[in-house]
Order: C-alpha cells, then sequence, then structure tokens
C-alpha cells in the first residue's frame, strides 16, 4: 500500500546488490511511495549483481562509484543533481564489508590491513559521502540520510569481529556529522539498528543462520525482515520524522531491551537436560 509520503522527493541509494539486500527493498518502496531515485554501487558490484532489474523496475539510472573514493563520490552527485536538476531529498547509505570475515580471521588474529579495508568500507565511506553532500550542499533542507547499522556496536556478538567496530564508528560519525548538518542546512542523519537479516553480506557471517533463530526467539514481535526495515526508512525519508536526528534508531522487534524471553529460556533449560 502506498501512502505517497516521498510524492516529489529525490533520492540516492547506495548499495542494492541483488533482491535480497535491504538497500533494493528500500528503492522500490521508495519508488512506490512517490520518489524519484538514483541507484549507486562498486563496479564491480554492478558487473556481479543484478541492480539492471532493479533500475528497469524503477526507472531509475545507474551510476558507479566507489563510496571510498572522494572523486568518484564528487562525480556521482554532480551527475545525480544534474539528473534531478535539482537537491536531493534523502539517501540511503548501506555499505558494509569485512575481508576479516570473509576469511574466518578470529578477532583476536585481526590483519589489520584489512581492518582499515573494513572501517573504510564500512564507516568511514558514510562521512565521505555526507562530506562531498556538505560540501556541494546538495541536500534540500529537511533532508534525511540513513545508514544501516546493527546492535554489535554496543553489544558483543560472537562473530561479528571487526565489523562491530566499524559500526560503532558508522554510528558516531552519525552523530557527529548529523549536529553539523542540522545545525547547517536542517538535514537529518540517523542509524538504524536492524535486525539480523539474511542478505548476501549477513549471510557471510560465522553463526548467522543460530543468530537468526536466537534473536527471533528473544525479540516479542520476531526478526524484523528487509521488507519490514524498508518501511522503516521511508518514515525517515518522510517529513513525518523531521525533527528526528542524531539517533540510533533499534528496528529489532524488541530485541534490544529484552534479556530473556521464556523461549529462550526453555531451550536452554532443555539443552542442559539432555
Amino acid at each position: 500500500m502506498s501512502y505517497n509520503l516521498l510524492k516529489g522527493k529525490r533520492g540516492i541509494i547506495f548499495g542494492a546488490l541483488n533482491s535480497e539486500s535491504i538497500a533494493w527493498k528500500v528503492a522500490e518502496r521508495a519508488v512506490e511511495e512517490g520518489a524519484q531515485i538514483v541507484l549507486t554501487n562498486t563496479a564491480v558490484s554492478l558487473r556481479l549483481g543484478e541492480i539492471k532489474t532493479l533500475a528497469e523496475k524503477c526507472n531509475a539510472p545507474i551510476i558507479a562509484a566507489d563510496a571510498t573514493n572522494i572523486e568518484e563520490i564528487e562525480a556521482l552527485v554532480d551527475k545525480t543533481l544534474d539528473y534531478f536538476g535539482g537537491k536531493i531529498d534523502f539517501v540511503l547509505h548501506s555499505i558494509g564489508m569485512s575481508p576479516n570475515v570473509r576469511k574466518n580471521i578470529e578477532y583476536q588474529d585481526l590483519n589489520y590491513a584489512f581492518l582499515d579495508k573494513t572501517l573504510d568500507i564500512s564507516a568511514l565511506s558514510f562521512h565521505k559521502v555526507m562530506q562531498v553532500l556538505y560540501k556541494k550542499q546538495a541536500l534540500a533542507e529537511w533532508g534525511s540520510i540513513v545508514a544501516l547499522s546493527y546492535i554489535a556496536a554496543q553489544r558483543t556478538f560472537v562473530g561479528y569481529n571487526d565489523m562491530a567496530d566499524a559500526k560503532a564508528l558508522l554510528e558516531s560519525i552519525a552523530r557527529s556529522f548529523g549536529a553539523v548538518f542540522g545545525r547547517d542546512f536542517k538535514v537529518r542523519v540517523n542509524t538504524v539498528s536492524q535486525s539480523p537479516t539474511a542478505t548476501t553480506a549477513g549471510k557471510g557471517i560465522k553463526g548467522m543462520e543460530g543468530m537468526l533463530e536466537f534473536a527471533n526467539a528473544l525479540s516479542p514481535l520476531g526478526n524484523a525482515d528487509a521488507d519490514n526495515c524498508a518501511d522503516y526508512c521511508i518514515t525517515l525519508f518522510s517529513d513525518l520524522t523531521r525533527k528526528v536526528t542524531m539517533q540510533n534508531l533499534y528496528h529489532d522487534g524488541g530485541f534490544s531491551t529484552m534479556g530473556l524471553s521464556e523461549e529462550v529460556f526453555k531451550a536452554f533449560i532443555a539443552g542442559k537436560e539432555k
């Protein structure tokens, strides 16, 4: 169902790879709600993914850009402003990758060159994108920037590894840049701490299947899936949340506030009795 929440608005969606991606779902919902969008990802991801299908469905151009490269971000923003013929209303940063996780390197044995890449891709890219948007004054007044995070920024989760450090940095960047963007341009910046989600990237995290089951059992409302997350992001892009900024917003079915659920407790006791 469409509520025309984004009618007349224009945005950039970073990170759509395939139909499992949260960014993919956000792009679809944004267009359903009346927005025009530009899709972007690295050149390699564009070759490996299925983004052309999404672009056709959303009637959106694809502009290749590496979000860790300032020059490529600048070109992306310039082309987007030309395409829209005006300023940008919303941006989704859905970017994250850890070479340490991909290569199953344990946290106590981190490869620091890989860690640098993790932080650059998963967190510093957010700062770089906002820095370019800020300097070019590319965001419309009351615009909205959202990045996707995870509760491992605050609590330790086995298997999440150095991505936890990256998410903590991501959330700090959102607060710090949110203060500047809000003061100077009335633009809001938030992060969404999403339930564990079976995206292509998520499936690469050690123990993800078990984490999905555990989180679902602990959460009173169950896990929020990619479609649910897309709906939530749309509200943050809309005018209904104009005064929400510098927040890390949990979208996890209540997981972040729970200590122990009856289902998890019973499963634990049953396991001990075997």
